[in-house]
């Protein structure tokens, strides 16, 4: 049993050299959104709110967690975060309904229960992991963020850091799109993986000319190629026309949803992102079932180093077959947090043993980013 005493918040901006691009817009700044828990014997969770979009949507995350989950949680008592869970997520579902802001709503509350698994884990005396079932500690991890401009010399520049799969965006312009695709295959070779990320660019009849186009340089996946909303004859006609294989889920909530997305068997790899929506209670029950389809789980996460290091835990806790998503543009906000944790060597990530999230981090050295 945990009774919660008081909640925290605090945001943070990393001001971009080079803006990030996407298919739907350009991030000039990195955010993150903290939540801490302390409980009644004064010990502390940590966790992160996705917040990347819109621009203004670190403040506003913050701002709903602030004036509307912490009177929910002062004084509460909980057996499992799961318990705790259900019941941020029964509390807040008229207000979801009456204001539209499901996805707000499910990202404060994923980055409440990343906090409440910290503080749980941490006072059993194990690291998340462990607590949830996993066996070895040791990830593999891939570079991700490799933006269309400057493709080349950024991705070899993940090589040269020892990561030994990349992901490209693309989307943007379908010349300079394969110009960048061959270019990064042959800096990694035959036996390197290649991914893209078109952020649900086109529409069918585009993503069908963009996968022919493709298919001679045998890619890793092809990651929302479509909206996610498209029909699922859309998907199923990508599927069956296409050689490259499918990639999404970042945007799909819910039990419901990901149980849709698993019958369609539309997707190869399957990405849910635990600071969109579940945190680790919901998330994990979802790899399981990912993994017992037979799919490939491969967490999606695109923010600062907690949020990172808990989907870190997510895969090392089912054991998954998949990769962890590494951002490698600069920010501060996960490098300094997650870096230790890195072996260059093997293209991995190490948990170790340290309780919870197992983060020891000094979050005054990031003060200066501080904005709320």
């Amino acid at each position: 049993m945990i009774k919660i005493r008081s909640l925290e918040t605090a945001v943070y901006r990393y001001p971009l050299k080079t803006p990030v691009q996407t298919s739907f817009g350009i991030m000039r700044d990195r955010p993150m959104v903290l939540v801490k828990l302390f409980d009644d014997e004064g010990v502390t969770g940590i966790g992160e709110i996705w917040c990347n979009f819109p621009a203004v949507g670190a403040e506003h995350r913050a701002n709903l967690v602030n004036s509307i989950f912490s009177p929910l949680l002062s004084s509460q008592t909980f057996e499992s975060p799961e318990d705790a869970f259900d019941y941020l997520t029964k509390k807040t579902w008229v207000l979801g309904l009456q204001t539209g802001e499901f996805g707000p709503l499910a990202q404060s509350i994923a980055g409440i229960d990343i906090a409440l698994n910290d503080l749980f884990a941490r006072k059993l005396s194990k690291p998340l992991w462990e607590f949830y079932g996993g066996k070895k500690s040791e990830v593999p991890i891939y570079a991700s963020g490799i933006n269309p401009k400057g493709a080349e010399k950024m991705a070899e520049s993940a090589l040269d850091k020892g990561f030994k799969a990349l992901k490209l965006k693309i989307g943007f312009d379908r010349k300079k799109d394969i110009q960048n695709i061959k270019s990064l295959k042959t800096l990694l070779g035959e036996n390197e993986k290649l991914m893209t990320d078109a952020n649900q660019a086109w529409d069918v009849n585009e993503a069908l000319q963009m996968m022919d186009e493709i298919s001679e340089y045998n890619l890793s996946w092809l990651e929302e190629p479509i909206p996610v909303d498209r029909p699922s004859d859309e998907w199923r006609k990508l599927h069956e026309t296409g050689t490259t294989p499918l990639a999404g889920g970042e945007n799909v909530m819910g039990v419901l949803g990901f149980n849709s997305l698993l019958s369609e068997g539309v997707l190869d790899v399957i990405q849910p992102d635990l600071a969109k929506w579940g945190g680790l209670t919901k998330t994990i029950p979802v790899a399981q079932k990912i993994l017992s389809s037979r799919k490939s789980y491969c967490p999606h996460y695109l923010g600062g180093g907690v949020g990172l290091v808990a989907s870190a835990h997510a895969l090392a806790a089912v054991d998954g077959n998949g990769m962890l998503e590494v951002d490698f543009n600069n920010n501060p906000l996960r490098s300094l947090i997650v870096d230790p944790m890195l072996d260059e060597s093997s293209g991995s990530m190490e948990l170790g043993k340290g309780y919870g999230l197992g983060i020891e981090f000094d979050f005054k050295r990031i003060e200066e980013f501080r904005v709320l």
